[in-house]
C-alpha cells in the first residue's frame, strides 16, 4: 500500500496527480472499511429526477454525505424524509471528481427498527412457506353485500374516513362495527377476538381491518403471527387497510384484498350508488328505445296485415262473382257437349239412313232368338214347377201339424212352454194338450221318470 514520506519530494518520490490521489485514496477507503451500519438523522435530502437519493446523515457531532442510487432505493416500501431518524448500510467511499467522502448506500431503515424487520421478515417467510400467502386462497369480495363489518378502534380517524366514504358511496348499506385496540400490548389479543366474534355472529358478507397510519410499532399488532393465522382462517372476505400506501404489514399478506389506505378499502367493498342508478337509468333507456322500435316494428306489421285483410262481405261478393263466372262457365260447357252430341246423333241418323240394315238377316237372327228365349223359358219354368214341389213336401212333412194327425200332441204349460219330460213339471201343475183337432186342459197328479 502506499504511503505518504516526512521528508519533501525529490526526484526518487513519484509526485501524484489530484485524480490518482483520490482514486488512491478511494480505494483504500473501499478496502479498508467493509460494509457496515452507520445510525443518524436525515438532512438535506434529495430525490434527483435520475431516481438517486442524495442526502446527510448527521449526528450531534458530525455528518457524511451519503448517495442511494436507483437501483437500490427503488426496493424501499417507505418514504425518508429530513429529520427521520435512520440506519444505513453502507460503503465508505470517495467521489472522486470533487474528492468529496461519502456513503454509498445498499439499503436503509427506520434507526431501532432492525430487530422488527427481522422479525417481520421471518415471519413473512415462514407463513409464506406455508402457503397462507398464495393467491389461489384469495376470495373475490361480494357484488352487493348485504352487511360490511369494521374491525378498527372506535377512536380510530380511518373508522370515520371508513363510514364517511360509505355513507357517500351506499347511504343504505349497514355498517356493523366490531371494536378493539389497533396498537399496545393486548390489541393482538383483542383483533383476534374480535375477528372470531364475527366469524361466529356470521352477519357481515365482508370485514375491514383498518387503522390510521404510523411507524412500525405502532402497526406491529397486526404483524402478529395470531393475527395472521386468524385472518388467513376467516370464512368471510377480509379487506386489510393498515397504515399508509407505503406501509405493509403480516395481514396485508394474508387478507383476501389489500387496501392502501380505509378509505380505499370503503371504496372496494361496495359499489357506488350513483355508478348503479346511472346503469340501470341506462338499462331504462335502453329498454324503452327496443320498446319503441318492437311497437313500430309491431304496429308496420299490423297495418300490413290490415291492408291484406279483407271484410268478410267483400270476400263473400267475391265468392259469389267466381261462383257466378264458374256457373256460366258450366252452363256454356253443358250447351257445348249438347250441341256436340246433338250433332254426332244427327250424323248417326243420317249415316243409318243413307246405309239401311240387312233386313231378312235380322228377321232370321230375330225367329231364331225368338224360339231360343222360348225353349229356355220353358225349361226354366218347369225347373221352378219341380222345385216348388219338392220344397212343398219338405213342408209338409216338417208340418207339425201332419205329426198331430198320425196321433201325436203338444204339450205346453200354462207359460206357453214346450214340457219335453216330467221333471219339466209339477204336481198340480195345468197343461194345454193340443190335438191334430182340438186341444185340452190337463192337470197332473202323478208323475215318474
Amino acid at each position: 500500500m502506499f504511503t505518504f514520506p516526512d521528508t519533501p519530494p525529490s526526484q526518487t518520490t513519484p509526485i501524484l496527480s489530484v485524480a490518482a490521489l483520490n482514486r488512491l485514496v478511494r480505494q483504500t477507503l473501499e478496502q479498508r472499511l467493509p460494509l457496515t451500519w452507520v445510525a443518524g438523522e436525515i438532512s438535506n435530502l434529495t430525490r434527483a429526477s435520475s431516481g438517486h437519493w442524495y442526502f446527510s446523515l448527521k449526528d450531534a457531532g458530525a455528518q457524511v454525505r451519503c448517495v442511494m442510487f436507483r437501483n437500490r432505493n427503488q426496493f424501499i416500501d417507505w418514504q425518508p424524509d429530513n429529520g427521520m431518524q435512520v440506519e444505513v448500510r453502507a460503503t465508505p467511499t470517495l467521489y472522486e471528481p470533487r474528492g468529496e467522502f461519502q456513503l454509498q448506500v445498499d439499503t436503509l431503515r427506520r434507526a431501532g427498527l432492525g430487530v422488527l424487520f427481522e422479525a417481520f421478515e421471518a415471519l413473512k417467510l415462514k407463513l409464506g412457506s406455508e402457503g397462507l400467502f398464495n393467491a389461489d386462497k384469495k376470495r373475490g369480495l361480494p357484488v352487493f353485500p348485504r352487511r360490511v363489518g369494521i374491525i378498527t378502534s372506535p377512536q380510530a380517524a380511518a373508522l370515520h374516513d371508513v363510514l364517511t366514504t360509505l355513507q357517500r358511496r351506499m347511504p343504505s348499506l349497514p355498517v356493523v362495527l366490531y371494536p378493539t385496540q389497533v396498537q399496545g400490548r393486548d390489541a393482538a389479543a383483542q383483533i383476534v377476538a374480535a375477528l372470531h366474534a364475527a366469524y361466529q355472529r356470521a352477519e357481515c358478507d365482508v370485514l375491514i381491518v383498518c387503522r390510521g397510519g404510523g411507524s412500525i410499532e405502532d402497526l406491529w399488532s397486526f404483524n402478529e403471527e395470531n393475527v395472521a393465522r386468524a385472518i388467513a382462517a376467516s370464512p368471510i372476505p377480509v379487506v386489510s387497510a393498515i397504515g399508509h400506501e407505503t406501509d405493509f404489514t403480516i395481514a396485508d399478506f394474508v387478507a383476501d384484498l389489500r387496501a392502501p389506505t380505509p378509505t380505499a378499502a370503503a371504496e372496494l367493498v361496495c359499489s357506488h350508488q350513483a355508478d348503479w342508478l346511472l346503469q340501470l337509468r341506462q338499462l331504462h333507456s335502453r329498454m324503452v328505445r327496443q320498446a319503441q322500435h318492437r311497437l313500430y316494428s309491431q304496429t308496420q306489421q299490423l297495418d300490413y296485415l290490415a291492408r291484406n285483410l279483407v271484410h268478410p262481405g267483400r270476400r263473400i261478393a267475391m265468392q259469389l262473382g267466381t261462383l257466378n263466372q264458374l256457373a256460366r262457365r258450366l252452363k256454356a260447357a253443358q250447351s257445348h257437349m249438347l250441341e256436340r252430341h246433338t250433332w254426332q246423333h244427327t250424323n248417326y241418323v243420317r249415316r243409318v239412313l243413307r246405309s239401311p240394315p240387312p233386313i231378312a238377316h235380322l228377321l232370321v237372327q230375330t225367329a231364331q232368338c225368338t224360339h231360343n228365349l222360348t225353349r229356355a223359358i220353358a225349361h226354366q219354368l218347369d225347373f221352378s214347377i219341380r222345385n216348388m214341389q219338392r220344397m212343398d213336401e219338405h213342408l209338409f212333412h216338417l208340418n207339425p201339424h201332419a205329426v198331430l194327425a198320425r196321433g201325436y200332441s203338444i204339450v205346453q204349460n200354462t207359460q206357453g212352454e214346450i214340457v219335453h219330460g216330467s221333471t219339466d213339471l209339477q204336481l198340480n201343475e195345468t197343461l194345454d194338450i193340443q190335438f191334430a183337432k182340438g186341444r185340452v186342459k190337463a192337470v197332473v197328479t202323478h208323475k215318474s221318470e
